[in-house]
């Protein structure tokens, strides 16, 4: 939902921080990789229990990604670009509520529906893109992916939200947990409905 709004303030400042990266010779899949490495960490320090760790490595994840973006705008998007920047955004979001459960296992049942709701957004996400691709459907013009983007309530921005907030708050988990689910149930729906209407 605020994904579309910031990206007149965000992309300015990413296209600004890439320069000194795309100097440097790496690819958009090597920035990939490194900001999943970073991922990585984040999981493994909010599983130990250091939550402050955790969101700076997360938070640089989230700069990774952006900054990979740019970079493939710049030498043209791949096809195993847009596989990689998927997948390991999924697993990174779904690693890191579960490292959450590992750390807090009295908030297990939570983390499961808050897990449960991501594969729902998820799902109906990435099935749309497929008949979307399949059917020639137009990219969006202000966001050049390698998919088709279909957005909702809870998009990247609001998940990274979630994740600050339970970060600095890691108390409040169990509710910020049932309330971005069931968020994520109404963007799933919202999908299914767009999905109803366009493919049908």
């Amino acid at each position: 939902m605020l994904d579309r709004a910031l990206r007149p303030i965000l992309d300015p400042a990413l296209e600004f921080l890439a320069n000194p990266i795309e100097r440097t010779g790496l690819t958009p899949n090597q920035v990939t990789w490194g900001g999943f490495a970073l991922g990585l960490g984040a999981m493994i320090a909010a599983a130990a229990g250091h939550f402050a760790l955790a969101l700076g490595l997360l938070l640089l994840n989230r700069l990774a990604d952006g900054i990979d973006g740019c970079l493939a705008r710049r030498k043209g998007a791949s096809d195993l670009g847009g596989y990689l920047d998927i997948v390991l955004d999924f697993i990174v979001y779904s690693g890191m509520v579960f490292a959450f459960a590992l750390a807090m296992p009295q908030l297990a049942i939570a983390a499961c529906f808050l897990m449960f709701a991501f594969f729902g957004t998820g799902s109906s996400f990435l099935a749309f893109a497929i008949f979307a691709a399949k059917r020639g459907l137009g990219k969006d013009a202000d966001a050049p992916k390698s998919f088709y983007y279909l957005g909702g309530i809870t998009e990247g921005t609001e998940t990274i939200l979630l994740f600050v907030f339970i970060s600095l708050f890691p108390g409040a988990f169990e509710p910020a947990a049932y309330v971005f689910g069931a968020l994520c149930w109404i963007t799933t729906a919202g999908r299914i409905g767009t999905a109803i209407k366009v493919l049908r």
